[in-house]
């Protein structure tokens, strides 16, 4: 009798229970993404802004040159200033070096705190129908701990010579970090993030 009652009660436990259904398969564990097709050249600019507030290298990479598509590498043209502090810079900047310090920025930061990245002053000049330059003064906070060494604060002017490549999208291909007055520059974050 007991083994009947037994065998009644894990019948009832298994069947109410669930225990031999499959279960649906969960999304793979996706960044976030605020990545659209850049298709004007606007569109590298916002695209460079949300990958600092999404934290995603792919995003951020995204909006470079890629050899596949272009006849061009990418370039960084550093700061005097960087250049005397970060040997890093003597010896070039490409995408791996970009790579690099973008991951160790977004580390550094909690995963909670956005990056602020702001443009002003902001100008487009047309090169040819499938280049341009754009210039424009920068702003850029990292959230970090006040106890924290790095400064959180840079500023400075930059200029970036895009092009549309064969995808019919737009990247950069050349960037140049000119310092701001009184804050360190783009060039100090990714020599110190380097």
């Amino acid at each position: 009798m007991k083994k009947i009652v037994l065998i009644i009660f894990l019948s009832f436990v298994a069947v109410s229970c669930n225990l031999f259904d499959t279960r649906n398969a969960e999304e793979p564990d996706k960044g976030k993404s605020s990545f659209i097709p850049p298709v004007r050249a606007e569109d590298v600019i916002k695209n460079l802004k949300n990958s600092f507030i999404d934290k995603n290298v792919q995003n951020y990479i995204a909006c470079f040159v890629d050899t596949l598509f272009a006849n061009k590498k990418f370039s960084f043209s550093a700061s005097s200033e960087a250049i005397a502090l970060y040997q890093v810079f003597l010896q070039g900047w490409g995408l791996n070096e970009e790579k690099r310090y973008f991951n160790s920025v977004i580390n550094k930061v909690p995963a909670d705190f956005p990056i602020t990245l702001t443009f002003s002053d902001e100008n487009y000049s047309n090169l040819s129908g499938d280049s341009l330059i754009y210039t424009a003064s920068y702003n850029l906070n990292l959230p970090i701990s006040n106890a924290d060494p790095t400064p959180a604060n840079y500023a400075g002017i930059l200029q970036f010579n895009m092009l549309r490549d064969m995808r019919s999208e737009w990247v950069i291909y050349y960037w140049k970090d000119t310092r701001g007055e009184s804050l360190p520059g783009w060039s100090e974050l990714k020599g110190i993030f380097y």
